[in-house]
């Protein structure tokens, strides 16, 4: 075959087309002269940090949003979305991170929202209950058609999502986000659907974070940098190093900047700890300058310890001592006022009130210091807050943003300007401090977590991503079923001995 005839055939293998799209939002070009190609049956990533124009260009492509300049080609032919009824009339379908689904509703309700199957003018709710059937059969799900869609786990809800695109004859599927609240099993999981769709001939963007995302699934990745088109590499040919660099636009040859401090005094120690089902004669402790790695297989207890010795939980045995003194922790008041603060896993339920401003979520466990007789110094409230969020870098226009119109890393920065602003603080609990932002961010917060370890706090880093361990920890602790299986000095750390304790 010749040179232009395998450029021929690869053009007619290409499914949609983005040509030179601009879209402009008042003061903002949101996308800058953006590219790209997917082709039939194929899982193409798509990357960049939070701002980059991925979730413009989304709606673009479903239709939500039409652009100023551009062009968009389905199956080689020039087309115009107006609106989302007409991208999903070509085939096109989108799942986003946060499903979109109506909790009272069924399974079958949920798939066939907006394109119910009719009979004259009733609903055929038999021909439905069938289709959903089959759709969730071909997904290969364990839940039936008639169960509430609240009643599912988030990964069951996204296998909804994904049936009701299939129900409407999506030749193309778009997936944002979709492991990001999904435990190790359940993307597995989702990686095998991923895998029977590209092999049903379905071709599936994938936008992810998360770099073992792309490396499993992808034979392409896309990156979008600043609103703008940086590139398209084969997968199989482009490092990680190389990757990064075209995302965030500089090196990062150290993505872990661990600091070397000098470690104090112990600060946290905890005896035997236990909760009948969750943990069991649990004994760890951190040091002044010190940060303590808690890793393990999803389930192992790493979560609901921590948990108990804030005082969320109570546990039927141990003891909490705190610079050699014994701790009654009965609430989480009580850990806090010691001088312990847990930096949850879910920011966005239990770490923000995401309506309220970035001021008020950092000053709220402070409220009492702020009070001036029984009004708040508002004044000295607001310079608190400008204080500490300054502190940590948060990229907002103003305190008064409210939390929600964060990206995931600033979020994350909020949180721990929260715990900064809590001046007992001694030991900070991070829990998967990570957990769904793009690499630049986790850079910053990795920074912040040294900055902390050199202020002389003690630092508890829970987290299931093994590089993240073994960048930024000085000893690591590794749990299984509930107990710790071992505890390895930075030097000695490697993978496959964290593994080999987490699965004893």
């Amino acid at each position: 075959m010749s040179d232009i005839e395998a450029s021929a055939a690869q053009q007619e293998d290409i499914i949609l087309e983005l040509r030179g799209i601009t879209k402009i939002f008042p003061g903002v070009k949101a996308l800058n002269n953006v590219h790209f190609q997917l082709r039939r049956g194929e899982v193409h990533a798509l990357m960049g940090e939070n701002g980059a124009g991925k979730s413009t260009f989304i709606k673009v492509i479903t239709g939500v949003h039409e652009p100023e300049e551009g062009q968009i080609f389905l199956n080689g032919q020039e087309v115009h979305f107006r609106n989302p009824k007409d991208a999903s009339a070509m085939g096109i379908a989108a799942v986003y991170q946060h499903p979109t689904s109506y909790a009272q509703l069924s399974v079958t309700e949920n798939i066939f929202m907006g394109h119910e199957i009719m009979k004259g003018r009733m609903i055929d709710w038999a021909a439905m209950n069938k289709e959903a059937q089959a759709l969730l059969e071909r997904l290969n799900a364990n839940f039936r058609v008639t169960e509430e869609m609240g009643a599912l786990s988030v990964a069951q809800q996204q296998m909804v999502e994904i049936a009701k695109a299939l129900s409407t004859g999506a030749k193309i599927v778009i997936l944002d986000e979709p492991t990001a609240a999904l435990t190790a099993n359940e993307s597995k999981e989702l990686y095998r659907i991923v895998d029977q769709l590209r092999d049903e001939g379905v071709s599936v963007i994938f936008i992810s974070h998360r770099m073992e995302d792309m490396y499993r699934l992808a034979t392409r990745v896309t990156v979008f940098r600043d609103s703008q088109y940086i590139g398209t590499y084969d997968v199989d040919k482009i490092t990680t190093a190389d990757l990064i660099k075209a995302m965030v636009g500089r090196e990062i040859s150290d993505m872990y900047p661990k600091p070397e401090v000098a470690i104090g005094g112990e600060l946290l120690r905890i005896e035997n700890f236990s909760r009948q089902g969750f943990f069991k004669d649990v004994s760890l402790n951190v040091h002044a300058g010190e940060i303590v790695g808690l890793t393990g297989l999803v389930g192992a207890g790493r979560t609901e310890t921590m948990e108990a010795v804030c005082g969320i939980t109570k546990p039927d045995s141990g003891k909490v001592y705190l610079e050699g003194r014994e701790l009654s922790i009965r609430k989480p008041k009580d850990a806090m006022k010691a001088g312990i603060i847990l930096l949850p896993e879910d920011r966005q339920r239990q770490g923000l009130i995401l309506k309220w401003g970035l001021g008020r979520n950092v000053t709220l466990p402070i409220q009492e210091e702020m009070a001036n007789s029984v009004f708040n110094n508002e004044k000295k409230e607001r310079q608190v807050a400008r204080e500490y969020l300054e502190s940590v870098d948060t990229k907002a226009v103003t305190i008064f943003d409210a939390a929600s119109s964060l990206s995931g890393g600033n979020q994350q920065k909020v949180v721990v300007a929260k715990a900064l602003a809590q001046k007992n603080m001694k030991v900070v609990i991070m829990d998967e401090p990570t957990k769904g932002v793009d690499v630049g961010a986790k850079a910053e917060i990795y920074a912040i977590m040294g900055d902390l370890a050199k202020q002389g706090y003690g630092i508890i880093l829970i987290s299931s991503e093994m590089p993240e361990i073994l960048g930024m920890s000085d000893r690591i602790y590794a749990m299984c079923k509930g107990r710790i299986t071992g505890c390895l000095d930075r030097s000695e750390a490697t993978q496959e001995k964290i593994l080999e304790l987490s699965m004893e």
